[in-house]
């Protein structure tokens, strides 16, 4: 069964290192039906987790970005996506990421949507009531090149 929302993820092919690295992050919705989906821990709520797989030429490069302990979401925390339509975001990596050094980058998006319902009445639910989706974005790569 196909999922019903598309995740896209782009990069620049190259960039100099020492400037920013930014990621675009799109959701798009391929069922008849609007979509609610919690924003946490995905780009569209920005970088507060760590949330993708950075490595430099296969090595792993560890989140240095913020963490967020939260309670209970609110109707704020959910985006609306229309059918056919999308929703992105944009986020700078190297906020979160060491990636000043010249190299070869490989940039997963690692978690899954933690809440996705389809009817407005059923959102915000409580953290013990969320519905995960699995969302399957393609893997993106950069160089980062000398200054």
């Amino acid at each position: 069964m196909a999922s019903p929302l598309e995740c896209s993820l782009s990069v620049p092919p190259s960039v100099r290192a020492g400037e920013p690295v930014e990621v675009r992050f799109q959701l798009t919705n391929r069922t008849a039906r609007p979509l609610f989906v919690l924003k946490w821990r995905t780009p569209l709520e920005g970088l507060r987790g760590n949330d993708f797989q950075v490595t430099r030429d296969g090595t792993d490069i560890p989140y240095q970005g913020p963490m967020v302990k939260r309670g209970n979401p609110s109707a704020e925390s959910y985006v609306a996506i229309a059918p056919g339509a999308s929703v992105e975001a944009r986020v700078e990596l190297t906020l979160a990421y060491e990636m000043n050094q010249p190299g070869h980058y490989r940039i997963e998006f690692r978690n899954q949507l933690m809440d996705v319902a389809d009817q407005q009445s059923d959102v915000p639910r409580s953290l013990d009531q969320l519905q995960s989706m699995p969302v399957q974005c393609p893997v993106i790569e950069t160089t980062i090149t000398a200054p």
